[in-house]
């Protein structure tokens, strides 16, 4: 597991071993463990949160862009009220920023 600590490695096998000794199949069971110390990581900082990093790819359109990545975008331009508006109105925005 990259970057895991030992902590979580341990926390990873007593977690698979739980459910594969309530008789769920090894494949589901190293899933479920790995989401679940994957999660926690998360919760505690110790690992980006994907869907809210990021501005997108550049060779995309704003229109196809999430909302997420057009509220990174519309943040580094420092666009007030961005946290409130659509996505239509969030291009506008960065358009007119940008121009």
């Amino acid at each position: 597991m990259p970057s895991w600590s030992r902590k979580d490695e341990r926390q990873y096998e007593h977690i698979k071993e739980g459910y594969e000794e309530r008789g769920t199949p090894h494949d589901r069971a190293e899933e479920i463990a790995a989401r679940t110390v994957n999660k926690e990581r998360r919760e505690e900082g110790r690992t980006p949160n994907r869907t809210t990093e990021g501005t997108g790819n550049p060779r995309q359109g704003l229109e196809a862009r999430t909302v997420d990545e057009l509220h990174n975008i519309a943040a580094d331009l420092n666009i007030h009220g961005r946290s409130s508006m659509r996505k239509d109105e969030l291009v506008k925005a960065i358009r007119k920023k940008r121009d």
